[in-house]
């Protein structure tokens, strides 16, 4: 079993627990200020490590905390079943870097990556453009980019004129709709880079986060034959709105079954968000893509007005 860093510079190191969730959670803030990161998790985020089966909590996470119990650290690695790689998340209070912290974390992140595989393993960590101390660390690892995701927005001063395609009906995500969604999803992304198929569990927590937004979020229905056809699935951080001045809708999936590709559901269901954000009084819309997307959905999110923002990065390591 992969040992825990050895004690240094007045910090413990010890699994994370379910009590951990809001220091924690206060520990992340803290980093990501200090980074000046666009997004951080928070406790809802990290209230799902404690429930879901691509983390064992007494095996898959790490904090290092003070003497007086505060966390200045924390790792924490996540493997779906069939995922091709494990991700590994962590980071250092800045009070506590510089000080060979990160560098013990990692390694032992790695450790955990080994002995959660068979055969081949790889490692896989994702930093913003901006996070340079983050990218020097991975990439001293042995790290190196694999993929891009470029964020993309457009306001909402004016909205596309898009027709629903014949036959299909966009609908609100109800509760009767929510495992169909989750089916379609799975396929819809099979073709996806990293992407992991969703468990009902972690599709229960999605829903059930904070910032998810069923009113903002809509679902593509056949009318022949009721299946889903597409989704959009939308949320809304406040306290990341806040403090970049701009309220923005979020849709954190989107998707559209094999079958309905190339008919328009997307951006049906591109628009159909954005009357709903701009309804709850958002002034302009936010989404996330890899730069390499299969589908082509970077030209389609050009072509509804959205543009880019900001990168993050993909940083995979390959393990014998």
């Amino acid at each position: 079993m992969n040992a825990l860093p050895p004690a240094a510079d007045g910090l413990e190191f010890r699994p994370a627990t379910p009590a951990d969730v809001e220091p924690w959670a206060a520990l992340m803030t803290r980093i990501a200020d200090a980074a000046d990161a666009p997004w951080h998790e928070g406790a809802a985020d990290l209230a799902e490590v404690f429930g879901t089966a691509v983390y064992d909590p007494a095996l898959d996470t790490l904090l290092g905390v003070d003497g007086g119990g505060v966390p200045r650290a924390h790792a924490r690695v996540s493997k779906a079943p069939d995922a091709d790689a494990a991700y590994v998340t962590g980071g250092v209070d800045p009070a506590w870097q510089r000080r060979g912290v990160g560098s013990a974390v990692l390694a032992w992140q790695v450790a955990r990556v080994r002995e959660r595989s068979t055969g081949s393993a790889r490692a896989r960590a994702r930093t913003f453009e901006n996070e340079a101390a983050s990218q020097a660390l991975l990439r001293g690892a042995g790290f190196s980019i694999a993929r891009y995701f470029d964020e993309m927005v457009r306001p909402l001063d004016s909205l596309p004129a898009v027709s629903v395609p014949s036959g299909v009906s966009i609908v609100p995500l109800t509760a009767d709709l929510h495992e169909a969604v989750r089916l379609a999803h799975n396929e819809a992304f099979a073709d996806h880079w990293g992407a992991d198929p969703r468990d009902a569990r972690r599709w229960g927590f999605l829903l059930g986060h904070d910032d998810f937004r069923p009113g903002w979020s809509g679902v593509a229905v056949d009318d022949a034959t009721g299946e889903v056809a597409g989704y959009q699935l939308a949320m809304y951080d406040a306290t990341i709105m806040e403090r970049e001045g701009r309220a923005r809708g979020y849709t954190e999936l989107l998707g559209v079954r094999r079958p309905w590709r190339g008919r328009g559901v997307a951006a049906a269901l591109l628009a159909d968000a954005m009357a709903r954000f701009r309804a709850a009084g958002m002034v302009g819309a936010a989404l996330d893509v890899d730069s390499e997307n299969p589908t082509g959905a970077v030209g389609l999110y050009e072509h509804m007005g959205y543009r880019l923002l900001r990168r993050s990065m993909a940083w995979d390591l390959v393990l014998d």
